[in-house]
This record gives C-alpha cells, structure tokens and sequence, in this order.
C-alpha cells in the first residue's frame, strides 16, 4: 500500500512540474511574430520566411550603455555591447536555428506599435579569412510596424548588414546590402489574446 501511495504521490509531483515549466515557458514569450522577407533591387524577386521572437523587451538602461558604448568608441563600441547583452529574443531564418537578438523595443504608435531590434551580426568563415568588406558591417537590425486595427497595413524591414554611423548629429544606418522588406506580417501575441 506504501508503494502505492508513494507512486501516486510522485506522478502528482511529475504533472505539477510539467504544468508549471509549460506554464512559464508559455509567459516568457512576449511576442512572436513571423513574416516574409521580400528581396529589394539587386536582391528582388528573392523571398523567405522569417520568425521573430522576443522574449522580454530591452530595459532603458539597455538603451542608456549602447548609446555611452557608441558615443565612445563609435561603431565598434555599439558591436561590443550588443555583443555582450543577455538575449532577449531570437530571429529564425531558413535552414538555421537562427539567431540571438540583443536588443529589442516596442514603441508605441496611433495604431499599435513599433517592433525595433538589434543584435551582433555573425560573420562567415569567409569574411574573416579574407578580411572582406562586409566585415566592418557586423550588426542586423529591423523595424516592424503592428497594426493591430488592421494587420494586412503591418509592415517591415530586415537590415541584414549595417554600420551605425552619426551623420548631420543623428545616427543612421549605413547599409552593406539592400534592406529586406518584411510583408505578410502575422503577430501571434495578439492573435492569441482574442
């Protein structure tokens, strides 16, 4: 009768853990988002998917060391930060289990809100070897518009390979490739809170 009880017990134990892993695994994601990313100019008639998934929003004070790393060391400043933040999401491409992304912020807007991430950009074995130009463009970063009036006017762009530079006092992005346009924009996270 002891085993009995005892074997009951545990299995009790054993759902209750599964229930509660599920449970935060299922809150730690705040939004997922998938899309798909549309080739520009010399990259047109190109096309693929791609999910975005953002585990927890970046902390001003984030934002606060990449602005003190960029302002001073430049552009290399702002990869070694990046580099060095804890990841707050992932962006999954085909054929790859995807990468981290290192910073991520949700702006709000008339009309839902703002998506922007940024992460280190991971060099190829053939750009470090033959020191390339591409190289010196080392971080990915992206912009999503959510409507959540009317998701089909949500729209996107995927920066593959930037530089940040500050030109006329204002940062821009100074691009290696032509940006990616994301459409087809599905946001999960909502779909999920009708």
């Amino acid at each position: 009768m002891d085993l009995n009880r005892l074997l009951d017990r545990t299995s009790r134990y054993i759902v209750l853990i599964a229930l509660l892993s599920w449970a935060v695994f299922a809150a730690a994601q705040v939004e997922t988002i998938d899309a798909r990313a549309r080739g520009t100019s010399t990259q047109s008639g190109k096309d693929f998917d791609v999910r975005i998934s953002v585990d927890q929003y970046s902390t001003p004070a984030d934002q606060q060391a990449l602005i003190a790393a960029f302002q001073k060391d430049g552009h290399d400043g702002l990869v070694r930060a990046l580099a060095n933040m804890k990841a707050v999401g992932r962006i999954r491409l085909p054929s790859t289990t995807g990468f981290r992304i290192a910073y991520a912020r949700s702006i709000p807007t008339p009309t839902g809100r703002k998506i922007r991430f940024a992460t280190d950009r991971v060099l190829t074995f053939g750009e470090n070897a033959g020191n390339l130009r591409s190289k010196g463009y080392d971080v990915t970063a992206g912009e999503i518009e959510i409507n959540d009036q009317d998701q089909s006017k949500s729209t996107g762009v995927l920066y593959p390979a930037v530089k940040v530079i500050m030109k006329n006092g204002e940062l821009q992005f100074e691009l290696f490739q032509n940006p990616w346009k994301l459409t087809n924009i599905v946001d999960w996270t909502a779909k999920e809170k009708k």
